[in-house]
């Protein structure tokens, strides 16, 4: 006999089969009415059970016997842990934030958690760190994302916080779409895989309905270096350009408006501020350079005649301009978003049915699905007393310090110096650009902890490493943004070996810290307070009391009606209903942008060349995308992930005339190089990109096991990529692209040993 019951990840709701003595997951699978079930959910099951599951506490020996301190040798692949019991584990864990706290202050220890572990309400990673850190005084933390984190500084200077807020929140759902856009216009593409992903998951995923059913009324753009960006059957149109080039695209597209009268003049004038500098710009008064489609045309690769073609296609009708995430994630990438907005301010149909600009389709699968988000119960994280923060995509900047300081936003951030890195549900050796850096970074800290399911790259980096028990071994509930239903996460089976609840370790950390974590409460008793807390709330007005939304396995979310498309109050009356910006307007000049006399940012879009200097012997652009069998990296090791791998590890993509011209053909091994590192991967050729791009998706586990070969011969592609902000103002991941040298590797292959786990002994 086996029983089957209902469980979640942040790659949506899927049912698992366990076996009849309640320790094995047998099968882990989508619901049969899921319309666009995501194909990670397959490999859950063998990802419970691999061999690289952390089942006891395991100290790394060099630490163990030298004691803290920087180590070069730290993440060494034959670095042997000495697995422990739990009270010994904890007591030297302890032991270690106590010395940190009183030599160095609450300022020195890093809580490097970066929320992608569980996709629990509880259980959730981030905040059960963020918590515990905060009972002992506080910690250092980071902000932002790697997502979006040059948008969320940019844009609430360009349309207001709550601006920013609305746009999140309110954008045209695709039925919206499909009623009132003539033509969507998609910079970056449409991603399928993408919209599998929502933080908390999703009940059913929606998406790629909804986006069939618009594209059959609304004409579709794909504006990409990749052809097969964007769902197949949405038949879009392909505008192939090359990476890094939008912006000059959206400035050509806009000077074309002020050229050719099709400018909503009426619309700036009274809806925004700063139109009169832009369109000096693009006459080149600045500059001397006029942003002509002609312009445009020698940097993207698009004709210009076909500029022309999509701005008055653009102002003939209702159009909504779109951006994904993807193309702030480069130098300078803010700049394809301030341009966006640019252009679709001057288009004049910002709040306007079906019109304007928006920020997320095809990134996120909680984007325009037309439900209205509701508050969702939280474990509250207490309050942090240390104010330093970083922005997320700065690790090595914090753990190295090069300089005391950097710049972000207009100000200055200090450094502090870290002596202890506590790390929960993430993978920074996945996440973070340029490996090869990170790894001295990490070296440098005194100690670096982490809390992991698995054998993953940066528990192999860790000098403590706690087993913590995974989704399908706690009790917990999920949903996410924008879902339909808040649903029950009972515990499938027993936690594996000596794993325990995040929960669990931190209680028994903080007793040995005199600090209070739990507040007398198991973490059943916390998962019935959060409930009961959020079902008291207003919004919340039909919940049942928790034992029956815990027996029926869940409860209907409130289904407000969604207020389609974001700035419709503003657009009617700017007077009465103003933008939180000094304004009240949309700002296409900051005069706070131009006052923070930044060399790499201006008051209004402007281009920066990023182009490899002539001669370089990295003459491919490399794109990183998001996998499409596997979240970030997790379950890199199950069969999912594994089908889409070529002899052996990650796949890169390129055109095959680039691919003759270097001798390669489908299924050889070839060696990628960058200014960064060098990776080891299997060969893909593919016509749905444009010739000198190549892609390769981002996550596969980090294997430095030989480097006289290969930085990484897993094919890890951010050993390749830059660890540089955007820019001074936003500091944000610039990790999207990156230039390449590509070959066929000849030499003897090596066995790919990422998923090994390290050499383990005992007391």
């Amino acid at each position: 006999m086996t029983r089957t019951q209902e469980s979640s990840a942040h790659w949506g709701t899927f049912e698992v089969e366990v076996s009849d003595d309640g320790r094995t997951v047998l099968a882990t699978r989508p619901y049969v009415d899921d319309p666009d079930a995501a194909p990670a959910i397959a490999g859950v099951a063998e990802g419970q059970h691999h061999p690289s599951r952390v089942t006891r506490p395991a100290v790394r020996r060099r630490w163990l016997e030298n004691g803290p301190g920087p180590d070069p040798r730290r993440g060494d692949v034959d670095d042997e842990y000495v697995e422990v019991e739990w009270d010994e584990a904890l007591d030297l864990l302890a032991a270690e934030l106590g010395r940190v706290r009183s030599t160095h202050g609450n300022r020195a220890i890093f809580g490097g958690s970066y929320g992608w572990g569980s996709a629990g309400r509880l259980h959730h990673a981030q905040s059960q760190l963020h918590r515990f850190l905060n009972s002992l005084g506080g910690y250092t933390r980071s902000i932002n994302d790697y997502s979006r984190g040059a948008s969320l500084v940019l844009l609430p200077h360009l349309i207001g916080p709550l601006g920013m807020r609305e746009l999140r929140n309110r954008p045209p759902s695709w039925g919206h779409i499909a009623e009132h856009t003539d033509l969507l216009i998609a910079f970056g593409g449409l991603r399928r895989s993408n919209t599998w992903v929502v933080p908390g998951g999703h009940d059913r995923h929606v998406v790629s309905r909804l986006a069939r059913s618009a594209a059959a009324s609304t004409r579709i753009v794909s504006v990409s270096a990749q052809r097969d960006d964007t769902l197949s059957e949405l038949d879009a149109e392909w505008l192939g350009i090359r990476p890094g080039a939008d912006t000059a695209l959206l400035l050509a597209l806009t000077h074309t408006l002020v050229a050719e009268g099709l400018a909503d003049d009426a619309f700036l004038a009274t809806h925004t501020v700063g139109a009169d500098r832009v369109r000096a710009y693009l006459r080149g008064e600045p500059d001397g350079v006029e942003k002509t489609p002609e312009w445009a045309a020698e940097i993207a690769g698009v004709p210009a005649e076909r500029i022309r073609d999509l701005a008055r296609r653009a102002a003939s009708g209702r159009t909504l301009v779109n951006v994904t995430y993807s193309l702030q994630r480069a130098e300078h990438g803010e700049q394809a978003v301030f341009a966006a907005v640019t252009f679709a301010a001057f288009l004049g149909q910002i709040g306007l049915p079906g019109g304007g600009f928006t920020h997320g389709y095809g990134s996120m699968g909680d984007y325009g699905v037309g439900v209205a988000p509701v508050p969702l119960p939280t474990f509250s994280q207490g309050t942090n007393t240390v104010t330093d923060f970083i922005p997320c995509a700065r690790i090595s900047d914090l753990l190295l310090r090069p300089e005391p300081t950097i710049p972000y936003d207009g100000g200055t951030l200090d450094l502090p110096d870290i002596r202890l890195v506590y790390w929960a549900g993430g993978n920074p050796f996945h996440h973070h650009q340029d490996l090869r850096r990170l790894r001295r970074a990490v070296a440098a800290v005194d100690t670096l902890v982490v809390n992991e399911f698995h054998w993953t790259p940066t528990a192999r980096h860790a000098d403590i490493v706690l087993p913590a028990a995974t989704g399908l071994e706690r009790d917990d509930l999920a949903a996410g943004a924008g879902d339909t239903r808040l649903r029950a996460m009972p515990r499938a089976v027993e936690p594996l070996g000596y794993a325990r609840e995040e929960f669990w370790i931190y209680d028994q950390l903080a007793k040995r810290l005199d600090a209070d974590y739990a507040e007398g409460r198991d973490s059943h008793e916390w998962l019935e307070k959060i409930y009961e807390d959020w079902r008291q709330r207003p919004e919340i007005p039909d919940a049942p009391p928790f034992a029956e939304f815990w027996r029926d396995g869940g409860t209907p979310l409130p289904q407000h009606h969604y207020r389609d498309g974001a700035f419709t109050d503003f657009r009617a009356d700017p007077e009465a209903h103003p933008l939180d910006t000094p304004s009240g307007r949309i700002e296409l000049f900051s005069a706070t942008l131009d006052g923070f006399g930044l060399d790499d940012t201006a008051g209004h879009a402007v281009w920066i060349d990023t182009a490899e200097v002539a001669g370089s012997p990295y003459d491919l652009q490399l794109l990183c995308t998001q996998p499409t069998h596997r979240l970030h990296s997790q379950l890199d090791m199950a069969a999912p992930s594994r089908s889409t791998k070529v002899a052996g590890r990650e796949p890169v993509r390129l055109h095959p005339s680039d691919a003759a011209v270097r001798g390669l053909t489908d299924g050889d091994i070839a060696i990628v190089r960058s200014a960064q590192g060098s990776l080891l991967a299997g060969v893909v050729t593919t016509d749905t990109l444009l010739p000198g791009v190549a892609r390769m998706h981002t996550g596969a586990w980090y294997d430095p096991s030989a480097p006289g070969i290969a930085d990484c011969i897993n094919g890890n592609v951010n050993v390749l990529t830059k660890d540089i902000g955007t820019s001074k103002l936003t500091q944000a991941s610039s990790g999207a692209r990156v230039a390449v040298s590509i070959e066929r590797y000849d030499g003897e292959v090596p066995p790919v040993r990422a998923y090994d786990g390290p050499r383990l002994a005992s007391r």
